[in-house]
This record gives C-alpha cells, sequence and structure tokens, in this order.
C-alpha cells in the first residue's frame, strides 16, 4: 500500500489544494521519519519539528481559505523543502557544517529562503554539509556523515549530502541544495537522485553571502524531472544586490512546463574522457555514459563523441579561487583550531593568492565559458554534452577524507569528481540523471550540460530520458 513518501512532491501538492491531503498529516508523517531513520542516513544538522508544525497548520488554513475563494496557490504550498546549513533560516542554527559556528543562530534569511516562505514550503531542517561546503562528502564535527540510502557503507556525497540522503531515504519529497564545484550534482549521482545546478545568476546568494567568484549557487534535488523543475521555479529569480543574473524564461512561461515538453532532435556531445590530466574514468561510469548516448541516439537525437582537452591552467585556477573562498569564510576568535584540517589548509593556501592570481583565475573562468559559448556549443553547434557526473562509483565513508595529509585529500577529491566543477566556472547549466545502477546496486549518474542560461533544454531532454528510462519508482531499502 502506498504512503505518503512514495508520493511525488507534485502529486503531495496537487492533493493539498484538492483538501485531500493535510499539510499538517504530510509534515507530521516526515517528521515521523526523520525520527526514525535520520541517525541513520546523516540527513540533518538541524531538525526543526515546532517550525514545520506552524507552517503547516498555516499553509493548511490558507489551503482552505483559497478553495473558498478560488485562488491559485503555489505550486508547492504545504510541501516539507528542507534547507542545506550553508544557508540562513532566521531564528534557526546555521552551523556551516563547522563546530566553530555550532552556536550560530542568524537574524535574517537568505533571499531563497525568503521565497521558499512565499511559497508556502514548510522547514523540516537544515540538511547535513561538510564544512563550508568544501569537500564532495558529507562529514563533520557535528552530526553522524551523510549515507547514501543505496548502502549504508558509502557516502552520500557532498557538499549537499545530507540534503540527498533526505530525499533519496523518503525524508523530504525535495531539498534546497547548491553547488560550487559538483556539490548538486555529486550527491545525485551516488544517491540516485535527479539534480540541477542552474546558470549563474539563476538563483540569489543574497544578501549576506553573495559569491562574488560566481562559482556556486543554489538549486533543487528531487527523484523526479518535474519536481525538481518546480522547486527550481520556487527558488528562481534575482534580487536587488546580485553581482549575477541569468536571462529570464520568456513571459508566463515555467521551468516545470518544460518537463511536459518535447525537446526536439538536438546534436549532443559526448565525453568520456577527464578534462583533467591523469584521471581515470571507472569502467561503470565509462559504460554508464555510453549507454546514454546510445539511448539518445535511440530517441533520435545526434550523438557524437567529443574530448575537450586537458587543461592545468584551468585546474590551478579553481584551486586558487576554492581556497579564496574557503579563507573568507567568517570565522569567530577562537574557532580557527575548531576547524577540520582540511579547511585550515584550504585557509592556510587561499591567504597566500595574491589579489592579481585571484583576478587572472576569475579571467580564466571568463574565458574558458567564452571559449565554449563560441567554439563549442554556439547556435548551430552542440545543443547539450553529455559525461560522467563522476569517474568512480559511489566511495565509501571515510574513504575520500585524509586528515593527516589535506593535500593528498583534495587531490583525491580532484580525481574523484574531474567532470563536475567546470561548468561552475563557466556558469553554465548542469543536470545529473539518474539512469543507470551499476551490478553492485549502486546508482551512477551521468550529466548533461547546456549553453548558459538553457536549463529549459536539460529539463526537457531529461525528462525525455525518464520516460524512456523511468527511475522514481526505484527505491533503496530504506524507503
Amino acid at each position: 500500500m502506498a504512503e505518503l513518501h512514495d508520493l511525488t512532491a507534485l502529486e503531495q501538492a496537487r492533493e493539498i489544494r484538492s483538501g485531500e491531503l493535510s499539510p499538517v498529516d504530510l509534515t507530521e508523517h516526515y517528521l515521523a521519519r526523520i525520527e526514525r531513520l535520520d541517525d541513520t542516513l546523516g540527513a540533518f544538522l538541524t531538525r526543526t519539528p515546532d517550525i514545520a508544525r506552524k507552517q503547516a497548520a498555516d499553509a493548511e488554513s490558507e489551503a482552505v481559505t483559497a478553495r473558498r475563494e478560488g485562488r491559485e496557490l503555489p505550486p508547492l504550498h504545504g510541501v516539507p523543502v528542507p534547507v542545506k546549513d550553508l544557508n540562513q533560516v532566521a531564528g534557526v542554527r546555521c552551523t556551516m557544517g563547522s563546530r566553530a559556528l555550532a552556536e550560530h543562530v542568524p537574524a535574517i534569511d537568505d533571499h531563497l529562503v525568503g521565497k521558499l516562505r512565499a511559497g508556502g514550503t514548510v522547514l523540516l531542517g537544515k540538511t547535513n554539509t561538510p564544512e563550508f561546503g568544501l569537500p564532495c562528502y558529507t562529514e563533520n564535527g557535528l552530526a553522524p556523515p551523510a549515507r547514501t540510502p543505496w548502502d549504508l557503507a558509502r557516502s552520500a556525497g557532498g557538499s549537499s549530502g545530507g540534503a540527498a540522503a533526505a530525499v533519496a531515504g523518503g525524508l523530504a519529497p525535495v531539498a534546497h541544495a547548491s553547488d560550487g564545484g559538483g556539490s548538486i550534482r555529486i550527491p545525485a549521482s551516488v544517491c540516485g537522485l535527479f539534480g540541477i545546478k542552474p546558470s549563474r545568476g539563476r538563483i540569489s546568494g543574497g544578501p549576506l553571502l553573495h559569491d562574488v567568484s560566481g562559482l556556486a549557487t543554489a538549486g533543487p534535488l528531487a527523484r523526479t524531472v518535474a519536481d525538481a523543475a518546480t522547486l527550481l521555479d520556487v527558488l528562481a529569480g534575482p534580487m536587488p544586490g546580485d553581482p549575477f543574473a541569468a536571462p529570464s524564461l520568456p513571459p508566463g512561461e515555467t521551468f516545470a512546463d518544460h518537463a511536459l515538453r518535447d525537446p526536439g532532435q538536438l546534436r549532443i556531445a559526448c565525453l568520456t574522457e577527464a578534462p583533467v590530466p591523469g584521471i581515470e574514468v571507472h569502467p561503470d561510469c565509462r559504460t554508464a555514459t555510453t549507454d546514454t548516448a546510445a539511448l539518445l541516439t535511440g530517441l533520435g537525437h545526434e550523438v557524437e563523441e567529443l574530448t575537450l582537452p586537458a587543461d592545468e591552467g584551468v585546474l590551478l585556477a579553481f584551486t586558487r579561487v576554492w581556497s579564496v573562498l574557503a579563507a573568507s569564510r567568517p570565522v569567530p576568535p577562537g574557532g580557527e583550531e575548531l576547524l577540520m584540517p582540511l579547511t585550515r589548509y584550504l585557509r592556510d593556501r587561499g591567504a597566500e593568492v595574491s589579489g592579481t592570481d585571484f583576478t587572472r583565475s576569475l579571467y580564466a573562468f571568463r574565458m574558458l565559458a567564452q571559449s565554449l559559448a563560441d567554439g563549442l556549443m554556439p547556435a548551430g553547434g552542440y545543443d547539450v554534452i553529455l559525461s560522467p557526473t563522476l569517474a568512480a562509483p559511489p566511495a565509501e565513508v571515510g574513504a575520500l577524507r585524509n586528515d593527516a595529509d589535506p593535500q593528498a585529500e583534495f587531490d583525491a577529491l580532484g580525481a574523484f569528481t574531474p567532470f563536475t566543477a567546470l561548468y561552475n566556472a563557466t556558469g553554465q547549466p548542469a543536470v545529473n540523471v539518474p539512469l543507470q545502477w551499476n551490478a553492485a546496486g549502486l546508482p551512477i549518474g551521468v550529466m548533461l550540460a547546456g549553453r548558459y542560461g538553457d536549463e529549459a533544454t536539460l529539463i526537457a531532454l531529461s525528462a525525455q530520458l525518464e520516460q524512456a528510462r523511468p527511475w522514481a519508482g526505484r527505491t533503496p531499502s530504506v524507503w
């Protein structure tokens, strides 16, 4: 018999609008699952049951009034959406995964949290993240590690590992996440989810922690393309003070609309070799990509093999910028000794980067984006780039961490994720599509990247793949 968490977020919202489902009952269902499973999955850093119950009661009251008055409700009204603990919710602890900020309680909401409030969503809590979102696993000194529900010995990835564990484990229907070097797509890949890293400037990072480098953005994690596209609609839109703004959709259109549209015939480049020197791609990841290429060809698309030249200069630029961002995170007096070894290493390295070298690194990103826009993906060129999301299957908890040698750890993180950071550097949208599982039953994601500002094509193409080979009905044993 189906349970409430078997419903997609859009199905839940539809039943709330019709009066068939109470937001209060839905919230209690998820709170009970969190209470039962979160210690195992490591999905949340802070649970907010009192806030959730109040917001659910308000959502129910508003739904009753809207039905009586014949008014439309926001598309995810009454649906629970947890927030990653790198973003601020007024009055709720925001640790950024760090013991140094264990008692930090912000006074104001980030802009995206305001959009979630305006959309009538319900806050179940703040999801688990590694310290300052720096590594691609989710382990810190505050909570149990986030684990993929498909194999509890393995990491849920990072830095949105808690958000992915929550959605894949049935503790939330969808989740807010963020991505500065792959942090939506990595956990989506290892947890069998659809995740969207939007175009630079699609979602506001303000008002306090704007990423002036342009690497990081928020985005959705979900079980279905339509759910993710709908959450993107809720989160999207520039705000005053934003340093970037992505092109808007035509008036009256939504990203959710594109989950129902045929993408048309597309020209797709297939990339199986890592654009980073010396990286071996695991056969499972390579096979997942070539199998997806065959599926796309069968759907009528034109797929061609592509090799991008490995570029040490872009890798150096990313390392410099990532280190400066680590060094820029605010740490209260006396908090440095509480930081993780990798964090301290990156902060020390970032403090040594000159302003000139930082600027040159940002310029390298812009030139890379321009070369792709002009040479690889101009009008008449490729519409989409297909590649593995990761270079290896999901890693065991602790396998990527090396407290004794942070430089070796940073190198290992890069070898695990050589495909993802490219699109943070260029600002292009990219998605993880959960089409493949290996012989061990582990999810192996593939990545689609599009032209800057063109999330719509990626959503339509992903929905076509989802229809051809549905994945949402496949669930882990903890489900």
